[in-house]
């Protein structure tokens, strides 16, 4: 990835690279995307954009692994999170889902992975401390609560599910307060350009449409253009 396409891919929402990627692909039917309703920390924030650091959590019933075990694996998860390419998303799934109770994202460990240089979190659990969150680091998760229950780190690295999207470690997530998608390796090079085509074949039908005395007779003209230059 270049530094223009991540600085486009910064700049637009996610449905609008959701579409892009089925230009790219010259057909629809791109369905590597979450599914249901997702909440964000922060609506306004910026969209994230990085390569998926993964890793699973539980929290609803203690670990029935050793404490030394289980502090281990802690710290080779926060290790994982503090290398790799740049920019990176955290993406943990909570496998206690639907009924995920501990809120693993609270300020102290939004403000960890913020330092450790990630764009912000995806995950289908729990996150608290809204309003104390640091500011540039949204998290989109599943669902808020007050408690941490008995939270502890069970894979790191491995393939998660996050509302019916899967993520591999290292795969390039788009996320914002609409969702996430994965970004298939091979439409990268080609994405800017997408992107650019899209927002321009938008304009035939967006630019009319806001014009004062824009009727009927008007949209079939600007609808036809649209889907002549969709072809």
């Amino acid at each position: 990835m270049n530094d223009a396409l991540l600085t486009l891919l910064k700049a637009v929402d996610t449905p609008t690279v959701c579409n892009a990627i089925e230009v790219a692909q010259g057909k629809r039917g791109f369905d590597a995307f979450t599914r249901g309703s997702m909440l964000c920390s922060d609506p306004d924030a910026s969209t994230m954009v990085g390569y998926a650091r993964t890793a699973k959590i539980a929290a609803v019933a203690p670990p029935t692994e050793p404490a030394d075990v289980i502090k281990a694996r802690r710290m080779d998860y926060y290790r994982h999170m503090s290398a790799g390419p740049r920019p990176a998303i955290a993406v943990v799934e909570d496998v206690d889902f639907p009924d995920c109770i501990g809120a693993y994202w609270g300020e102290i460990n939004t403000t960890v992975h913020k330092g450790f240089g990630l764009s912000g979190a995806l995950t289908n659990g729990v996150m608290r401390d809204l309003g104390d969150l640091p500011e540039g680091f949204p998290v989109v998760a599943g669902s808020v609560g007050p408690s941490h229950g008995f939270v502890h780190v069970r894979e790191i690295g491995t393939p998660v599910s996050i509302f019916g999207m899967s993520v591999k470690d290292g795969d390039l997530v788009h996320a914002d307060r609409h969702g996430a998608l994965v970004i298939p390796e091979d439409v990268i090079a080609s994405l800017e350009g997408a992107i650019r085509q899209l927002l321009e074949t938008e304009k035939l039908v967006l630019g009319p449409a806001r014009e004062p005395g824009f009727d009927f007779d008007g949209f079939v003209t600007a609808w036809e253009a649209f889907e002549r230059a969709r072809t």
